[in-house]
């Protein structure tokens, strides 16, 4: 359930004294960044600022994720598990979010799920945007044009397609791989990502 200042009284704040476990995603690549403890006027602040706000054990007090850092946490929604007594934030982090100087507090590269690398393969060719056409593939592609980076695609697919049809599967991870990359490209080109492709979808499957 979403949790809005209108039902947060459905949440059983009283379970576990006050405080319940809160943990917080990143809202586009799905990695699990920290987890932190919410009271009641925590969860009311992190939805009243759309900043996400823990209460702080050690320091007795509310404390917003990025107060000194400006690593902060921006709320996209809150939700309530089955049970009612565990919280889950989905958020864009405006940095590193774990006091580390890390992107989460499981940094080591096995606890992330495979297809977030896509979402961290995103934003690199999206900061590829503007530089130098010879200072990498991706801001050259920038520079030829989005009818270039559109052809590109266009051969990617075709390629793709016939590795299929002669079923050269090493050949077909390949090509699919050039397909994504370039495909991630001409979103940006367009000023789109592929959060804006994965929104149709969903709006397909409630269909």
């Amino acid at each position: 359930m979403i949790i809005t200042q209108q039902n947060l009284a459905q949440v059983e704040w009283n379970k576990t004294d006050g405080l319940i476990p809160c943990i917080v995603q990143d809202a586009t690549s799905g990695k699990v960044l920290m987890q932190g403890f919410m009271s009641q006027q925590a969860a009311e602040v992190t939805l009243e600022k759309g900043l996400v706000t823990f209460y702080s054990r050690s320091k007795e007090r509310l404390w917003t994720k990025g107060e000194t850092s400006d690593n902060v946490l921006k709320l996209v929604s809150l939700h309530v598990d089955c049970d009612n007594d565990s919280l889950l934030a989905l958020a864009e982090p405006a940095g590193p979010t774990c006091h580390t100087g890390t992107e989460t507090c499981w940094q080591d590269s096995e606890a992330s799920a495979s297809i977030s690398f896509i979402a961290d393969l995103e934003r690199v060719i999206a900061s590829r945007k503007g530089a130098a056409a010879d200072s990498s593939y991706t801001a050259s592609l920038y520079a030829s044009g989005i009818k270039r980076i559109a052809q590109k695609v266009g051969e990617e697919g075709v390629e793709t397609a016939l590795a299929a049809t002669v079923k050269d599967l090493e050949e077909l991870k390949n090509e699919s791989a050039d397909l994504i990359y370039h495909l991630l490209v001409l979103l940006q080109a367009s000023d789109l990502s592929l959060n804006d492709v994965i929104e149709v979808l969903k709006q397909r499957h409630q269909k």
